[in-house]
């Protein structure tokens, strides 16, 4: 049974951060250059939560705030469960569907270790099942 350790070791555990006190359109820009949906938001060495795309729409364009003046921790969200590297793939997207929630923050102890998606999970889900068709066609051409 395939695990969020497995998701992590393919893509990486690389996080990437904000502080708190950092403008949205500031974090806009840096999600923008990575090419990415959002961004952890990490003061010091603590987990503070994750800002969204969706975030920024539902927060700031939708309520006309201004996303020069407003700040991450307006709009970031905070009630996320927390998955370790040892949770299985099917775990976390119970967890995903449950919660109508697009990213899970991945945790060693009281650490923050990684991130995974939605996305993430449908490409392990893929990746795993393409291995076993590779195995059954194997096992298959073995036998005749």
């Amino acid at each position: 049974m395939k695990k969020v350790a497995d998701i992590l070791s393919r893509k990486g555990a690389n996080i990437t951060s904000v502080a708190s006190d950092l403008t949205v359109i500031e974090a806009l820009e840096i999600m923008a250059d990575q090419n990415i949906g959002s961004v952890m938001v990490i003061d010091g060495k603590n987990f503070k939560g994750i800002m969204t795309e969706r975030d920024y729409s539902r927060k700031v364009i939708l309520k006309g705030k201004s996303s020069t003046e407003t700040k991450v921790a307006d709009i970031m969200s905070t009630d996320f469960p927390k998955v370790t590297p040892q949770d299985t793939i099917e775990f976390c997207m119970q967890l995903r569907a449950e919660k109508n929630i697009r990213y899970l923050p991945v945790f060693r102890g009281d650490e923050i270790c990684g991130i995974i998606s939605s996305n993430d999970l449908v490409k392990q889900t893929i990746l795993s099942q393409e291995e076993t068709i590779t195995t059954l066609k194997d096992y298959l051409h073995s036998n005749i």
